[in-house]
């Protein structure tokens, strides 16, 4: 069973970075091979300055997956105002744990399929729908892996998002070759233990100078 989440209200997003139609499928036909080979999985999108878009402004993503069909990620800087205890009772699960854990947000994790959970976690058993990035990190949006965590029985390290960002084939390339991103290899410290306002600065920092001196241009590492 997927996670799904009623929300309270939606808004439709168009023609913004990183949101087509529909997440995309990582086709693997002939049609999308001259599609540049860069692999950004597990890789820190930083919005540029000038990336003025309303949803991705200011954002940091963890890249999931990257190939020639697509690239998927979740933001991890922007929090929806619902909290662990409330998303568990939407979803009729009973929190067995820590006070401090219920009251942790839900992060809006981009404004594709924004009525489904995605959770990135350290890699825990196998869920149902549990996709391994790296040795550190996993993304599952079936909802045994909150089930698990409901019962004291999960991933020790865990960040829920509602939504997801997608980019159909080529598209993220384009972006980034406009400078509207800046790309770094991904430090799952950022994402499971730094407060929310302080990721972007520390996801900067990788880079290696001050966030004060960011820019218009682009580069990535």
């Amino acid at each position: 069973m997927l996670i799904m989440v009623k929300p309270r209200k939606t808004r439709s997003f168009s023609s913004t970075p990183g949101s087509p139609q529909a997440t995309p499928d990582f086709p693997e036909s002939s049609e999308t091979a001259a599609v540049s080979e860069l692999n950004l999985a597990d890789h820190f999108l930083i919005a540029m300055p000038s990336m003025l878009d309303p949803v991705f402004g200011g954002t940091v993503i963890y890249l999931c997956e990257h190939n020639p069909g697509g690239a998927l990620g979740v933001i991890i800087n922007k929090a929806t105002d619902m909290t662990m205890d409330v998303l568990f009772e939407r979803i009729d699960l009973k929190l067995e744990i820590a006070a401090s854990f219920e009251k942790k947000p839900v992060m809006f994790g981009g404004p594709v399929q924004v009525e489904r959970g995605f959770v990135l976690h350290s890699p825990h058993g196998g869920f149902s729908s549990m996709m391994k990035v790296t040795d550190d990190i996993a993304m599952t949006t079936s909802k045994d892996v909150l089930e698990a965590v409901a019962a004291g029985d999960g991933p020790r390290r865990i960040l829920v998002s509602l939504g997801c960002s997608g980019w159909s084939a080529g598209q993220l390339e384009e972006e980034i070759a406009r400078n509207g991103w800046l790309t770094v290899r991904a430090d799952p410290a950022i994402i499971f233990d730094l407060p929310i306002e302080e990721r972007f600065s520390a996801a900067v920092k990788l880079l290696g100078f001050d966030p004060a001196m960011l820019a218009g241009d682009a580069g990535h590492a």
